[in-house]
């Protein structure tokens, strides 16, 4: 997708104004959104000054997909080229980052990194990795490049920029194919770049072919994440874990030979294998050349994953999506699609961000089903934590069963996490009345500690006491406090219990001090200063769990009841959207997942009395 399609002989490139306008009118059409002002200048002062080189080159015929949507992704390049190469005679494209800067220096003597004078928001990319990356994005994803890797180029374009002098720094990065710098002042060889990539044949056919070509994974990247994962990873895959491969690896093939489709979910509770069978299929699809992307509904788990798969090969971080990625996704282009975490699938994938032209009452499981033969929903049912969250086996299953689809249930027996206990899982489940029966009393067992305190004090000095030990450990809490952005470089102490008081996790991308970025608040060193909520630590697993239960949640009569006017969860707030019923459904989830982190044992905080009472009462069968 594009926001225009034009060629240099354009007159319309030729008035600013009018090409603004132009672009203005198609992003509200298909975004719902309008461009800064910035982006706005950009538009007006760059595309223009392209497209007269282009003419001076002899490109007049040659086709601009300008800000051209890269596929499965929010990312847009400014210009991409489209033409026939002089010499093979076969579709060539060009990607072209357009900047209108005219002084860029080494930021703290990083080749990656850059200060432009007079431009807000700190160091930026170095334009060249910038390109690169878009090349590099594309290649992987563009099915009609599969087989043709010297097919794309890439540079960047500082057309203001006239003394080379002030941009030297710009250049300590290598030179490709993929990645290189043009300025004002060597138009000449910016002309004669483009001469050796593409001919003044008309670029319609060329247009098309990226245009209407397939996203899937390249065969290359493919076999990059097959290494990456055999490379990381020691799966030893029990029972039905076993089991849930080798059916997903039989149905793959299955439907490559008989033109088949059928849906696949595997149900099970906190660590129960789950994500390692999602991992150990991603990496075997992949060696077999199966076209396979990874997805997740959260953004913590995405990300790690993308950190800790793709450390020493970051092709590999593109293979991990989000569900809402799949909107616009052509029907069966992936052989596999794997959802682990498939219980936050949502109602919608629209959202505030989505372009106008994608705003429909499509199903977000529509989406996902469609997007491969062999969609496979990994899911817990009792972590479902969100108003709009629907992915359970029931819904799943009847929605298929709606498209004549047949599905293949997997049930996980085996649990790896909490010391590998059934027992806990289970007595967390009763606890919070998520099963049936009443609560029992927790026995004590070697493979897993359960503990209760009075203060939260001595919660964090227990689990201080474990990390000396040489343990990892975190504290989570339900969202009953306010959560305040960060003040002068500083995290506000929100979680305020008596004269104790710890910040949330960090809201952003971006540590703040010592503290990691959200999505790496569960796995990455400084965690333990900030107390994590249960959109940070869904999905994690740490080996001592401290858990705060906020007065959400209140032992009364002998069971867990639920105070709606105690939480602050935003999402919680509109009575009409969520009712008291599922208010209370959902925070009992909360906790369920809030409880069963940990792999080595819990420690539990109540802030009433009452409740703590209760729980020594239930943890160590005295008063």
């Amino acid at each position: 997708m594009t926001l225009l399609r034009t060629t240099a002989a354009d007159p319309q490139l030729s008035d600013p104004d009018s090409l603004v306008e132009q672009l203005l009118s198609q992003m509200l059409f298909t975004s719902g959104h309008r461009a800064g002002e910035a982006e706005q200048n950009s538009w007006r002062r760059s595309l223009p000054a392209l497209a007269a080189d282009l003419r001076e080159a002899g490109l007049d015929n040659v086709e601009m997909l300008i800000e051209y949507h890269m596929p499965l992704t929010s990312k847009r390049a400014d210009v991409v080229l489209a033409g026939v190469h002089p010499t093979t005679g076969q579709p060539s494209y060009v990607v072209i980052e357009l900047k209108q800067w005219t002084a860029a220096y080494s930021f703290e003597e990083s080749a990656e990194l850059v200060e432009v004078p007079g431009m807000p928001g700190g160091p930026k990319l170095n334009p060249i990795l910038q390109v690169r990356g878009y090349c590099d994005y594309i290649n992987d994803f563009a099915h009609v490049l599969q087989d043709q890797p010297d097919a794309l180029a890439g540079a960047a374009y500082l057309h203001n920029a006239n003394d080379p002098s002030l941009l030297a720094d710009l250049k300590g990065v290598p030179v490709t194919t993929t990645g290189r710098l043009f300025t004002g002042a060597d138009r000449g060889k910016f002309h004669d770049f483009l001469r050796s990539r593409l001919s003044d044949t008309s670029g319609k056919a060329s247009a098309d072919l990226l245009l209407n070509s397939s996203a899937a994974p390249s065969r290359q990247l493919l076999k990059v994440a097959a290494d990456e994962v055999k490379n990381r990873s020691q799966f030893h895959l029990l029972g039905n874990q076993q089991l849930a491969v080798d059916i997903v690896m039989h149905q793959v093939d299955i439907a490559k030979k008989s033109n088949s489709k059928r849906v696949i979910i595997v149900t099970g509770g906190p660590g129960s294998g789950k994500s390692v069978i999602a991992l150990e299929l991603l990496g075997e699809l992949a060696r077999q050349g199966r076209t396979v992307l990874h997805a997740t509904g959260s953004r913590s788990f995405t990300q790690t994953l993308r950190k800790v798969a793709g450390h020493r090969a970051p092709r590999v971080q593109k293979m991990f999506k989000y569900f809402n990625q799949f909107m616009d996704a052509d029907a069966n282009d992936l052989d596999v699609l794997l959802m682990d975490e498939a219980h936050r699938v949502r109602e919608t994938s629209v959202d505030r961000y989505t372009r106008a032209a994608l705003r429909t009452d499509r199903p977000q499981i529509d989406e996902l089903i469609s997007a491969a033969r062999v969609p496979v929903f990994l899911l817990d049912e009792h972590q479902v934590v969100r108003p709009g969250e629907m992915g359970s086996l029931q819904q799943i299953t009847s929605y298929a069963k709606s498209l004549g689809l047949e599905t293949v249930h997997i049930e996980l027996d085996s649990q790896f996490r909490c010391g590998g206990s059934a027992e806990y899982l289970n007595w967390v489940q009763r606890l919070l009345g998520l099963t049936d029966g009443e609560p029992t009393v927790w026995k004590p067992a070697p493979e897993f500690a359960v503990e209760v305190v009075d203060t939260p004090w001595d919660l964090e000095r227990r689990l201080v006491e474990k990390m000396d030990d040489g343990y990892s450990a975190r504290i989570t809490a339900g969202y009953c406090w306010p959560w305040s952005d960060a003040k002068d470089g500083a995290l506000i102490p929100d979680v305020t219990i008596d004269d104790w008081s710890r910040p949330w996790n960090v809201k952003g991308d971006r540590r703040i001090g010592d503290a990691p970025p959200s999505a790496l608040w569960a796995t990455q060193d400084g965690g333990f200063g900030q107390v994590g909520c249960v959109y940070t630590a869904q999905g994690f697993e740490y080996d001592w769990n401290g858990v705060i239960l906020g007065p959400d949640i209140l032992w009364r009569d002998g069971r867990f009841v639920t105070d709606r006017g105690a939480n602050r969860d935003p999402d919680f707030r509109n009575t009409s959207k969520v009712s008291d019923l599922r208010f209370d459904r959902l925070v009992r989830h909360v906790y369920k997942v809030l409880l069963t982190r940990g792999m080595v044992g819990t420690v539990i905080y109540s802030t009433d009395p009452e409740t703590r009472d209760a729980l020594r009462r239930l943890i160590d069968g005295t008063r």
